[in-house]
């Protein structure tokens, strides 16, 4: 390694120290042109991929990596600066080299060591630092064959805060990394689930060829049951793989075990299925109750490989979240923020992320008030998951959105407070910890970290979601949540520009945002829709974004990017929005509908992402779901069954139809994600703890390569490739809440299609007006008219309020309710209803205040009719 600049003249007053192994055991001389095993270990290209615990922020200053490190430390590993993905072979020679400085002075040892429990140590390396530059030298032979060892040099221990420095680290010694080569199976790349029998069914096949190749769709038993010609797209750029596409949408017929051949090649087997994705809806889903935090996880609803005790509820050695502090300088309360879902591979909890997760499974539910294919909600009613809750009379996505919901709660500054109202921004371990470590042994303090304006409108925004769509079921809780709603909005305007710091990232994510005019309009938008007040929809159309562009082509949302969430409710929620208004912003979802459909028409491999390494990103797999979100909610505004087709074949991409020819889906599909980087679900590391469970999606490709694990096997990979199933890889490979709650809603969506043939043509039209409200009550009149050829024998008539509305007494119809959702049935003298003929029906309702508005969804018989 040759020696930076500033270093030449340094050098020559440097004290050296030469280490060598145990006295008696002889060591080979380590070539000089060994293989460097150490990335950036001169800290050129800045701090990466060097990471550091219990100390201040890494930076490089004249061009060594240095930190601060405070004083009072019990032990020298209570603070480190470390590297990861640290290639051994054993029997083979290292030598490990670096330069060192503390001031004032204090002891340092480097470690090389297992990255995870039992932490064994490999080889390691002592010195007494000092402001002048220390230089520390051994060799040493490697016990163990490890392609992930860790590099840590351990900087704690001392009475005094101490200024540590490093530079020209190396480990130079066995051998070079072989280029890796993913085994990807077949060239024929299908969606492994399979296709739903009316639904688009596409294939992407690798070859040399530029010509048209023929293809036959074979059933299990081997016979031809489809053939044609595949369609040449040249070279894909997100794979850069010469690449022809297949288009057996014709065929229809349900089955299992059919395979795909091309160019002599044969696809992994996949059915053809109208209830693919029944099962999907439950497991993704699932996946929060295995996430869920100060709750014992029942063995008997998710299996016994799954039970665990409580975590973090103040059992050693837990220090718990019943009774937690703030960050030194913070504040000077505690708080009991307790439950919550884990919010990815760590034990943190964050509001921002736990914000958009919790908002996507109230949409999913708050869809079947608005969506013809999920009028009812019957996917997603009481006892459908596997949930302690199950059976008390509440839809179970509920209740899980409630575990998150009671926690968020929490997380709000009491009243008489500094910055009362506000919310902390997330919740986690002091310091970083290994993997693996179950919840229950995680021995590290918590720590509440300060309030933000981008948390505390989150909560806003879900705890508005809340008031409206929990009021059926529990007033009182519904009641809570619309109060903490207002009172955390309120906070937010008096303190419009409290950011989280992006140094405040030790122990956990720092999940910084210095631009929340985005959450100000979710916020504004969510409780105009729970409360009707005109204050909070004047906040909605004087935002900028109420009239921009708010879907982006490579994501339309995530936690740091929520407006389009105010967006898609103020297009599907029912409200008293102006009619123009509502216009607009409808046209503005299928207008973004319309370029995402384009990107999928261009993509070979079928998906509504862009093919440029831009669009791979940290948790990229979630961005394509969300942009598939906006395809199925075009479909639920407008009824075009292209925006449904778009988002059913979104789903093939992460089911198999990819590069890799891997499902991103831990279960589901031939070869699919089983390693992904988890604290809880860490089978890799440790045979005696589960994979994660069926139903958990990956990250995804990663182009920026933001971990060392990836960055030294995956160099210069194409987008697409940019991936590795390994646990060790948590920028391509993690789970996370808000990456499944984009499955739930996709494959509740995917579920509720069947088997997604053609859209029926509406044959009824409906007025529904309600003629009076008073305090506490309100009169509505609903009018059916049969605009269809032919006659009505018996009808059903079905929608939906938005609130604690709840049905009286009726007349001329038998009606009934369910939580939000109400049935009228014809009586015996007004059953049939002729073509061009109408019935009429009332109704009073009760309700305790808020909006009424007329409902957007009327099902007649199971299929929509047109609003008058």
């Amino acid at each position: 390694m040759t020696p930076s600049r500033r270093r030449l003249t340094a050098l020559a007053a440097a004290t050296t120290l030469v280490l060598t192994a145990t006295a008696g055991v002889a060591h080979a001389e380590v070539p000089p042109d060994a293989p460097e095993q150490i990335r950036n270990g001169d800290f050129s290209d800045g701090t990466s991929p060097w990471f550091s615990y219990g100390t201040d922020a890494l930076a490089v200053t004249d061009g060594r990596l240095c930190t601060t490190v405070p004083g009072g430390l019990a032990n020298l590993w209570d603070a480190g600066i470390g590297q990861d993905a640290v290639s051994l072979i054993a029997g083979a020679e290292y030598e490990l080299s670096f330069d060192v400085s503390a001031t004032p002075g204090s002891a340092v040892k480097a470690v090389l060591q297992l990255g995870s429990a039992p932490y064994t140590t490999y080889a390691e390396a002592g010195a007494t630092a000092t402001p002048g530059s220390v230089h520390v030298d051994k060799t040493f032979t490697a016990p163990a064959d490890n392609p992930s060892a860790q590099l840590i040099f351990q900087v704690g221990g001392s009475a005094d805060a101490q200024t540590i420095c490093l530079d020209n680290v190396s480990l130079r010694g066995g051998e070079a990394a072989p280029p890796y080569e993913p085994d990807t199976g077949p060239r024929v790349r299908v969606n492994q689930v399979g296709y739903l029998p009316g639904g688009p069914k596409h294939a992407t096949v690798v070859t040399d060829a530029t010509d048209p190749l023929p293809w036959q769709l074979r059933s299990a038993g081997g016979t031809v049951v489809a053939d044609g010609q595949s369609a040449p797209r040249g070279v894909d750029a997100a794979s850069g793989q010469n690449v022809q596409t297949v288009d057996f949408s014709a065929f229809r017929t349900p089955g299992t075990g059919y395979t795909l051949t091309v160019d002599g090649e044969t696809s992994h087997p996949f059915d053809i299925s109208g209830a693919l994705y029944d099962r999907l809806r439950a497991d993704s889903l699932q996946f929060f109750y295995a996430q869920r935090s100060g709750t014992p996880i029942d063995g008997d609803l998710l299996g016994a490989a799954y039970a665990r005790p409580a975590g973090h509820l103040g059992v050693a050695p837990n220090q718990g979240d019943t009774d937690v502090p703030c960050q030194a300088g913070v504040c000077d309360y505690r708080l009991d923020v307790r439950g919550g879902w884990y919010d990815a591979g760590d034990h943190g909890k964050y509001v921002v992320n736990g914000g958009i997760a919790t908002y996507q499974l109230l949409n999913t539910f708050e869809r079947t008030k608005t969506a013809e294919t999920a009028a009812g909600g019957a996917g997603l009613g009481d006892a459908t998951l596997r949930v302690p809750e199950r059976g008390n009379q509440v839809p179970d996505v509920l209740d899980e959105a409630r575990w998150e919901l009671e926690f968020l709660l929490r997380m709000q500054v009491p009243a008489g407070q500094p910055l009362a109202g506000m919310v902390h921004h997330k919740i986690h371990d002091r310091n970083w910890t290994g993997l693996p470590l179950a919840p229950q042994d995680d021995p590290q303090p918590r720590e509440l970290h300060p309030p933000s304006t981008a948390a505390t409108l989150n909560l806003a925004a879900v705890a508005a979601q809340c008031a409206r769509l929990y009021a059926p079921y529990d007033a009182a809780f519904a009641t809570r949540c619309g109060t903490a709603a207002k009172t955390a909005y309120a906070a937010a305007k008096a303190h419009p520009a409290v950011y989280a710091s992006a140094a405040d990232g030790n122990g956990g994510g720092s999940y910084d945002d210095s631009n929340v005019t985005d959450e100000f309009y979710w916020a504004a938008a969510e409780l105009w829709l729970s409360t009707g007040d005109q204050a909070y929809l004047t906040d909605v159309t004087a935002s900028p974004l109420h009239t921009a562009d708010v879907f982006a082509a490579g994501g339309a949302f995530g936690w740091q990017s929520v407006a389009a969430l105010g967006r898609l409710d103020l297009a599907t929620v029912p409200s008293a929005l102006p009619a123009a208004d509502r216009t607009r912003v409808r046209a503005s979802v299928t207008a973004a509908a319309d370029r995402y459909l384009a990107t999928v028409r261009e993509q070979a491999y079928g998906l509504p992402l862009p093919g440029d390494a831009g669009s791979y990103v940290w948790g990229g797999n979630s961005n394509l779901v969300n942009n598939a979100i906006v395809l199925g909610t075009a479909f639920d505004l407008t009824r075009d069954a292209r925006y449904r087709d778009g988002a059913v074949q979104s789903a093939d991409y992460l089911l198999g139809r990819n590069a890799l020819n891997m499902s991103y889906v831990t279960g589901w599909g031939e070869q699919h994600a089983r390693n992904q980087h988890s604290r809880i679900f860490a089978h890799q590391l440790d045979p005696n703890l589960p994979n994660p469970p069926a139903g958990s999606l990956a990250g995804g490709a990663n182009a920026a390569l933001q971990d060392p694990f990836v960055a030294n096997l995956l160099a210069g990979c194409k987008p697409m490739f940019c991936y590795v199933d390994d646990i060790n890889s948590y920028s391509t490979n993690e789970v996370a809440i808000n990456w499944n709650s984009a499955l739930a809603w996709l494959a509740s969506f995917l579920a509720d299609q069947g088997d997604a043939g053609a859209v029926p043509a509406a044959r009824c039209a409906v007025t529904y007006t309600t003629h009076g409200s008073w305090t506490g009550g309100f009169t509505t009149q609903v009018t059916v008219r049969n605009t269809g050829p032919t006659a009505v024998n018996g009808w059903s008539l079905r929608w939906a309020f938005t609130g604690d509305q709840k049905v009286d007494t009726a007349w001329l119809a038998k009606v009934s309710q369910s939580g939000a959702t109400v049935t009228a049935k014809n009586e015996s003298y007004n059953a049939k209803i002729m073509p061009g003929a109408s019935i009429t029906f009332g109704l009073n309702g009760l309700t305790a205040g808020g909006p009424n508005p007329n409902p957007n969804l009327i099902t007649l018989n199971g299929s929509a009719c047109t609003l008058s």
